[in-house]
This record gives structure tokens, sequence and C-alpha cells, in this order.
């Protein structure tokens, strides 16, 4: 199994790292239907104060029970599962301190209208590629290792292992930070692979290219592609 694959896999059970399309794709994540609406946010409430290990195992028993519990889910249903990462997983990831950490240095020259573009457009292609990740789980678990920290810290990192039957468990570190809201993913590392370090080559790339615009163009153009790669797939697949 590939790092990529890996990291696929890693961001499906918490919340990762490649410019690739996700097959039938919607172009905005569905409703959830009220039961699954009110189930979100009894989860949402119940683990915002909790402590960052318990953030994560609470998350990624939840959202795997409920993948692995749902027919149209288990079938591909990718509006479903957009709509799932949307409204269970994003809250949880700072995207701002996510999105100035990849860009680096040219994050701070960028203004502020350009840097909402750059995180909208790198929230969107995560988004896609955490729906991709989940619509490919099948017999996943995920072992959140119980964390030492002091009550006073305010940068932590939670270990874990994605366990899946026939294969050696995949090490997992989650980066979080404390925020007004409560703990935030910020980075996460799969086998010595960070996902900021990931994009960071690519955003680097763009930016000296044409600076920050091309960084946008380059991020709104792969989303792009991605979203037509998709529609095409999906009339494909009609009878």
């Amino acid at each position: 199994m590939t790092k990529k694959r890996l990291l696929l896999l890693a961001l499906s059970a918490v919340a990762t790292a490649a410019w690739a399309a996700t097959a039938k794709a919607p172009a905005a994540p569905a409703a959830l239907t009220k039961p699954a609406v009110d189930q979100t946010v009894a989860t949402l409430v119940a683990v915002n104060d909790d402590a960052p290990d318990v953030l994560i195992r609470t998350l990624s028993t939840d959202v795997l029970a409920r993948i692995k519990a749902d027919a149209a889910m288990q079938a591909g249903d990718m509006a479903k599962i957009s709509a799932l990462v949307d409204q269970t997983i994003m809250p949880y990831v700072n995207f701002q301190r996510m999105t100035a950490s990849a860009v680096g240095r040219p994050w701070r020259t960028a203004t502020p209208a350009q840097q909402k573009q750059i995180q909208d457009e790198f929230k969107t292609l995560l988004l896609r590629t955490y729906a991709g990740a989940l619509s490919q789980v099948r017999n996943q678990t995920v072992d959140v290792k119980r964390l030492r920290a002091a009550p006073t810290d305010k940068e932590v990192t939670v270990k874990s292992e994605l366990k899946s039957s026939g294969n050696s468990p995949v090490s997992l570190d989650y980066r979080l930070g404390k925020t007004a809201e409560g703990w935030r993913v910020y980075d996460m590392n799969v086998m010595g692979v960070w996902l900021i370090e990931t994009y960071r080559a690519d955003f680097a790339s763009a930016v000296n290219a044409g600076g920050i615009d091309n960084l946008i163009a380059k991020l709104s153009e792969r989303n792009r592609s991605n979203a037509n790669t998709s529609a095409n797939t999906a009339a494909k697949a009609k009878p």
C-alpha cells in the first residue's frame, strides 16, 4: 500500500494528500437527512469540550460506524459521504492554520481576499479527498492511543493506528491545537509523511511560477478538473 493511499485512508478515519480526483464526487455536498443531522449535531456537541485523544477517538468511531451501517455509502454514494465529511469532520479541522502553514511565508503577504480564496479552494480539494477515502472504507478500525499531556498544554500530538484485516497496522499522528472553540486538527502524519509538507512543495512551486494568484488559479483548476472528471464518470455509470 503506497504512502499516498495510506494518507487517504488516514484522513477518512479522522477527519490526505494528493492532487487527485475522486469518483462520483458531487460539485457540492448534499444535505443529510434530519435524523442524520440530529446525530451529527449530537456528536459535535458531545466532543467539542473533550480531550484531544477523546475527540479523535469519538469522531473516528462515529464516522466509520455510520459509513459501515449505511448501504448507500457502502455502495459509493458520494453525495451522502461528502455531506457526512462536511458536517461531521470538517468542523474539527483548523483550515486557516493548515492552509497558512502549507503556503508558508507567501501567506503573510497575501491579501485577506487572496487568503480566503486559497483557504476555500484548499478546503474543497481536501473535502473531495476525504470523501474519496471514506468511500473505500470496509473493515478498517482505528486504535487511538491514550494521550499523556498536561492540562495546560495548547499543542499536542495524538497517536493512533489504522487497522484492517490482512494488513499491518499503520501508525497515524495528529497534531492538534487548542482554540477558543476547542481542539482542532491542523496536521497529520502517516508513516513519516506530514500532510502540510506534502502540499507545501506543490504550493511553493505554484507561487514561484506566478505568485499567489497563480496558486489560486492552480487550486481552482484542479477542483474544476476533479468536478468534471467526477461528472463524466457518473454519466458513464448511468444505464
